[in-house]
């Protein structure tokens, strides 16, 4: 069948993940102006837990002897990974450009490769860290726009250092969804996402009080939310766990480096911002990275 085809195929759940990722920057672009960063991640993760429900309430049952058992855990998941992560990048975004972002994000595989050793003393395979720095020049030649002299320029400022810790929190997150409980696929999605409700409808009415608050009155508005809450909420985030499941944290977090090319590629067909050689060659170099991790790690 087609579905389970998908639902075992690892590279494709994860490239679908950071192609619908780089929609959500580009999303993030378009919502600046109709809505608050911080009342979009309330109203995007609200709105996905309204939806789940919906289909997950039958096996929120049958597995909430195991759910509660873990709740703690799970529920500081959510917190983090979800709401806390989310927030601190649409907010870094106020403060720092769209390049400097990019290269940061482009450092979260390195993350997860420093996190799991911690965690679990998995070293990575040499064929992983050749394969990143692979898609690191990549990532790093879209956010140099074709000239690497143009990075010793950028300056490190606030949005800066959110973004860091933003990519930190994830990293985290994506190397604990291995331990998760042994539940069905939904009901561990929804106690991901309602947790992350929870928490940002917190940190939205903390925004609520600062000029900074802008209610949602138009269509774009709307739209970017019913857009993030269904596809980097819950499409993306559900094939982004099943990727990690599949295999495993240090090569899935690879593929996280296809979330600026996908997203500069949106760019130029959504802004109608130019597209240069640099692109193509810069989506080689990811695409030929993840490749070659995986060929290498294969050989004895």
């Amino acid at each position: 069948m087609p579905l389970t085809r998908l639902t075992s195929n690892a590279a494709l759940l994860l490239t679908l993940t950071a192609l619908i990722w780089g929609g959500n920057a580009v999303a993030g672009k378009f919502a600046v102006g109709h809505i608050s960063p911080l009342l979009l991640t309330c109203a995007r993760w609200t709105v996905a837990a309204a939806i789940l429900l919906v289909f997950a309430h039958r096996h929120l049952r049958t597995d909430w002897p195991v759910i509660r058992a873990r709740l703690p855990f799970l529920f500081v998941m959510g917190a983090l990974g979800f709401a806390t992560f989310n927030g601190l990048l649409y907010t870094s975004l106020k403060y720092t450009t769209a390049i400097n972002v990019t290269i940061l994000q482009a450092g979260m595989p390195m993350f997860i490769f420093f996190l799991n050793f911690v965690a679990f003393r998995t070293r990575p395979h040499w064929g992983q860290i050749v394969g990143y720095t692979l898609t690191l020049v990549g990532v790093l030649l879209t956010a140099a726009a074709g000239d690497f002299s143009t990075l010793a320029g950028l300056d490190i400022n606030r949005g800066d250092l959110i973004m860091l810790v933003a990519a930190l929190i994830y990293a985290g997150y994506s190397v604990a969804v291995v331990t998760k409980p042994k539940v069905h696929w939904l009901s561990f999605l929804t106690t991901l996402i309602a947790s992350a409700a929870i928490v940002s409808i917190c940190m939205a009415l903390y925004e609520a009080t600062t000029p900074q608050f802008i209610w949602p009155s138009t269509t774009t508005g709307w739209t970017i939310v019913a857009y993030t809450a269904i596809f980097p909420s819950i499409v993306a985030q559900g094939f982004y766990i099943r990727g990690i499941e599949l295999i495993g944290g240090n090569k899935a977090g690879l593929f996280v480096n296809l979330v600026p090319i996908f997203g500069a590629l949106l760019s130029v067909l959504l802004l109608g911002e130019a597209f240069y050689l640099y692109h193509l060659v810069a989506l080689a170099l990811v695409i030929g990275g993840i490749l070659l991790a995986q060929r290498l790690q294969r050989q004895p």
